[in-house]
């Protein structure tokens, strides 16, 4: 039986300039189950990438309630958000986020030197390195490698620390048709091995390798529903 993972409700994010309040999300409810594979899909300026930011902990709400794991996170202090963030969840970004002067280990390595269990951090990177079929890429510096490698590095500095869930914001934006079907096929095998996968995508192909797509629009949730017929990435020579 699985259960629930994370739970808003009647969420809202306002940003106000001067005297003007520009209302970003309204009165959002959702919740997603441990193990789901989620795309939450939106055009442009839809405010899907902000409802990701707040899931994320990474930006506060304006109003309503967040839970997490039954938590009610949405008063916890930054300290504590910090400190959840980089042992509960895992970010992909469509820029990588990669430090260019250093290797793809140390890259990796990076959530570890944050965390309160420093042992065996070698030791780690590497199996989260294997994982994603880099570990032959261990000492290239990042500004080495191709695009498609730099996002696998990516998802393995996400993997590092044992998350319970992975935010990926539009993981294949910046790759080929090839490489995108590459980290497509990496969470879905991650998806298969019990990982929750929250995937944001203004992409309706992209969307649809998920199990349950969010579409959101002018700040609302238009549609939750599950897809029937789900794509799933071909190896396209995977892990060479």
């Amino acid at each position: 039986m699985k259960k629930k993972l994370i739970e808003v409700k009647d969420l809202s994010k306002v940003y106000t300039l001067g005297e003007i309040d520009s209302v970003v999300l309204s009165d959002l409810n959702i919740v997603i189950e441990s193990g789901e594979f989620i795309s939450i899909m939106g055009p442009s300026g839809s405010g899907k990438s902000t409802l990701m930011h707040i899931l994320g902990m990474l930006s506060p709400l304006s109003s309503g309630e967040y839970y997490f794991k039954e938590k009610k996170v949405s008063n916890f202090s930054d300290d504590k958000l910090a400190k959840m963030r980089n042992k509960e969840i895992g970010f992909v970004f469509q820029s990588f986020n990669l430090l260019s002067r250093t290797t793809v280990l140390e890259n990796v390595k990076l959530p570890l030197m944050y965390s309160e269990d420093k042992t065996n951090m070698d030791e780690k990177a590497i199996n989260v390195l294997k994982e994603v079929g880099l570990d032959h890429r261990l000492n290239y510096y990042t500004n080495q490698i191709s695009g498609g490698e730099k996002q696998r590095v990516a998802i393995a500095r996400a993997l590092v620390n044992g998350p319970d869930v992975i935010f990926a914001d539009e993981p294949t934006g910046n790759l080929d048709s090839k490489s995108g079907q590459q980290i497509m096929r990496i969470l879905q095998d991650l998806h298969s091995k019990g990982k929750t996968i929250i995937l944001v995508t203004h992409e309706t192909y992209t969307a649809e390798h998920a199990e349950r797509m969010i579409k959101v629009l002018d700040g609302k949730i238009i549609a939750d529903e599950k897809i029937e017929k789900r794509r799933f990435a071909k190896d396209g020579g995977m892990f060479k």
